[in-house]
């Protein structure tokens, strides 16, 4: 008897404005591949959740990372710079979707080591496009690292 896995891909949503955390998430919920969304709201909760700290001791460990840069508590340079100097989370891709189109944040962002950016629409149809395109890259294109060999 044969079986079939499948992969489930879990992504970590960390958005402060709930309205596009929502749209986020119903963006990915038509999905073309299986995702398990999970969504915290500030760089603190974040990094609990990527350590795996307090209510967060048993979440999976992100094949895929949203981050907006403007986030209160810690805000998403700090979160970035953390997950990529360490050595348990730095193989997890970050994608940044933020509002801001600074060229600073841009080049701060690459310089620690975000692996794409992407300034949110405001619009709303094409917002929802954008997560869309996230998906078709990320999930279905690209070969993401499995956490166990990491």
């Amino acid at each position: 008897m044969n079986t079939i896995t499948v992969n489930i891909i879990d992504i970590l949503l960390i958005e402060d404005n709930p309205g596009d955390a929502r749209l986020a998430k119903e963006a990915l919920k038509d999905s073309k591949m299986r995702n398990s969304l999970s969504h915290v709201e500030d760089g603190e909760e974040a990094m609990k959740y990527l350590r795996r700290e307090g209510q967060y001791s048993n979440m999976r460990r992100p094949d895929l990372i949203l981050l907006d840069l403007n986030l209160p508590k810690k805000d998403g340079r700090e979160v970035l710079a953390e997950i990529k100097e360490d050595a348990d989370l730095k193989t997890i891709p970050v994608v940044i979707l933020t509002t801001s189109s600074d060229g600073d944040d841009i080049i701060k962002s690459y310089n620690l080591h975000a692996n794409c950016y992407i300034t949110k629409p405001i619009d709303l149809e094409q917002f929802v496009a954008v997560v869309r395109s996230i998906e078709d890259f990320w999930l279905t294109i690209v070969k993401l690292p499995k956490p166990e060999l990491c």
